[in-house]
């Protein structure tokens, strides 16, 4: 067994492109060695036949041939599956090369004499992406069960109208906005939207806008060349690069900084991006999904997401429903974590009382299906029995807050505004299960004040 993979048995086929019969025959002796199928090709217009009646799954090519070049197949086979990895190999290596064969959408570009032991790390790490994307389309054939979707779990009506959009908007090409509370699945709508799309065997890269620093959210976004600015030692790819021929989750994309939103807006219209201390443009072929955690208009309103952009974005919108909403998915939910957790912590909880399943119907759950979860697993570690109690799960749950049924919450005289303040995001961060993102939402502050305010109070 090999990196996961058991090497007699591997299903991954591989086409050689090679006029130099040598090298052929040394290519395909190790290839079967470290257990693939292979198929021969002696020059590019034999590789192009090859690839469309054999249909390997990985292309290892000669730059150098006749009749058709390593590069000018990389384009035919690109244009007619975009997904499969083709590795390109040369004895004359050039750094102009190797770039515009990356940009081209080679998956890695190689030196000979060739190193086998680096060329069958590429190829073991190649095929365990394979792997994934194969599990991940699987997706496709899972129609609505009594468990849900693909990997949402819920029946209630407001999730079977996610459902039927996702599987709508899947097919297509244009842009989603994702809405919905913290911790109600937001990324895992990106995730499926992708998987079950055309683009599922290329990546999906996820950003967080309101997690990265200002300062850097260009660079990671973009990228950026060596001497860029102080830090910048070498050339880093941005999200847009890695998630070519892919997806690219935008996830609170309000938080992202108003200077640079002009310019994702042309790198959506223009389809062309240039690094951070860069000259040269080049394109790229992604697919832009974006989540908010507040009303995307609402967010415009408040010039925190421009108009422009807005509507560039918001072809589609999935609107997730909080959990509070979904109260008949709660009991569904509980016994498909309860069964991960038992394995997971090996244990041999069976289910849970009836009080337990009140409890956890009653409570509002502000951080919604995330909160759900981290309490089942604190409750399935605690358990002593066959059964989840009330004893086992924490005392906000069994003792609803003023907060969690709507009330209000009480000042006692004397106190100033800043103590006021403290308290009341305090309890509203603790409500949210320590969410900044959730807590500035609530309070209709900006997430960068929430933790300037915590900063402040030794919470940092």
């Amino acid at each position: 067994m090999e990196n996961g993979f058991s090497v007699s048995n591997r299903n991954t086929k591989i086409l050689v492109v090679d006029d130099d019969d040598a090298m052929r025959e040394v290519l395909e002796l190790r290839l079967r060695e470290w257990g693939y199928k292979v198929i021969l090709a002696r020059d590019g217009k034999e590789g192009q036949k090859q690839a469309q009646t054999g249909d390997p799954d990985i292309v290892i090519s000669d730059v150098i041939m006749p009749h058709l070049s390593g590069m000018e197949l990389l384009g035919v086979l690109k244009s007619g599956n975009p997904a499969r990895p083709v590795i390109l190999v040369t004895a004359e290596a050039s750094i102009p090369q190797a770039v515009e064969a990356m940009i081209q959408g080679a998956k890695n570009y190689i030196e000979k004499p060739i190193d086998y032991s680096k060329l069958k790390t590429l190829l073991d790490e190649t095929e365990q992406e394979i792997d994934l994307h194969r599990e991940s389309r699987r997706l496709a054939s899972r129609l609505e069960n009594r468990a849900g979707f693909g990997e949402f779990v819920g029946t209630s009506k407001p999730m079977r109208e996610v459902y039927d959009l996702i599987s709508r908007v899947s097919s297509s090409d244009a842009s989603v906005i994702v809405t919905g509370e913290s911790g109600t699945g937001k990324e895992l709508v990106a995730r499926t939207i992708h998987e079950l799309s055309q683009r599922s065997k290329s990546a999906f890269i996820a950003v967080n806008a309101a997690a990265i620093p200002e300062n850097l959210m260009e660079s990671e976004i973009f990228g950026h060349e060596r001497g860029a600015f102080t830090g910048a030692t070498g050339i880093r790819a941005g999200c847009f690069e890695l998630a070519n021929n892919g997806t690219l989750f935008l996830d609170e994309i309000a938080e992202m900084p108003p200077a640079l939103q002009p310019k994702l807006l042309r790198v959506l219209e223009d389809r062309r991006v240039r690094r951070v201390g860069g000259s040269q443009e080049f394109q790229v072929d992604v697919r832009v999904l974006a989540a908010t955690n507040m009303s995307p208009m609402e967010a415009v309103e408040k010039g925190k997401l421009r108009e422009d952009l807005f509507y560039r974005l918001n072809v589609f919108t999935v609107s997730l429903p909080p959990l509070r909403e979904r109260i008949s998915d709660i009991e569904l939910l509980a016994q498909v974590f309860l069964k991960q957790f038992n394995r997971k912590h090996n244990r041999e909880v069976e289910s849970f009382s009836g009080e337990t399943l009140e409890l956890l119907r009653a409570y509002t759950w502000p951080g919604n299906v995330r909160e759900l979860r981290n309490v089942l697993e604190r409750a399935v570690i605690l358990s002593e029995g066959a059964r989840i109690e009330p004893s086992q799960l924490p005392e906000y749950v069994l003792i609803p807050t003023a907060s969690d049924v709507g009330g209000t919450m009480k000042i006692p005289g004397g106190v100033t505004a800043a103590q006021a303040e403290k308290e009341l995001i305090l309890r509203t961060l603790k409500a949210t299960g320590n969410n900044k993102a959730e807590t500035a939402r609530r309070l209709g502050l900006d997430v960068k004040t929430i933790r300037n305010k915590l900063k402040g109070y030794g919470i940092g």
